[in-house]
């Protein structure tokens, strides 16, 4: 059996407001090889963001890979290494009722499956190049309105 491509992704989510007009961003590093991705959304939430890189930088990885994810979303971190067994086996709902971005969980949970992903949380506006760059990818996909 071949060896899994390894990928490095870093994601961000920003939001102007919370709710208000949000944007989501994905640095994928492949070897020499990077892309980027970025979208946003006219009202949103920062979790919503945050989730919504995530999702999008595991869906463009066109087969099975070993991933290690850095994000500074402790929400995004905790959710799926502490929580989201849980939530799966409560049906998507938390221990005190209706589970908060269930759709986007539930998308991510089906990426989730396909690879092997190392989670790592990073201090946001600390100094770490990557993540401060993403930021401002996420920053910069905000819609104006």
């Amino acid at each position: 059996m071949s060896e899994r491509p390894k990928v490095i992704i870093y994601t961000d989510g920003a939001c102007r407001g919370n709710p208000g007009p949000g944007g989501w961003a994905a640095i994928l590093t492949f070897g020499r090889h990077e892309k980027l991705l970025q979208g946003g959304e006219a009202d949103t939430t920062n979790n919503r963001m945050e989730l919504q890189a995530a999702l999008e930088g595991l869906k463009e990885l066109s087969q099975s890979c070993e991933v290690t994810l850095f994000t500074d979303s402790e929400y995004l971190k905790r959710g799926v290494t502490e929580w989201l067994e849980g939530w799966k086996a409560r049906h998507w709902r938390r221990k005190g009722g209706k589970l908060a971005n269930a759709d986007l969980w539930r998308a991510l949970d089906a990426e989730l499956e396909k690879h092997q992903i190392s989670w790592h949380w990073v201090r946001g506006h600390s100094g770490n190049r990557k993540n401060e760059r993403v930021d401002r990818l996420a920053r910069r996909a905000i819609p104006r309105s």
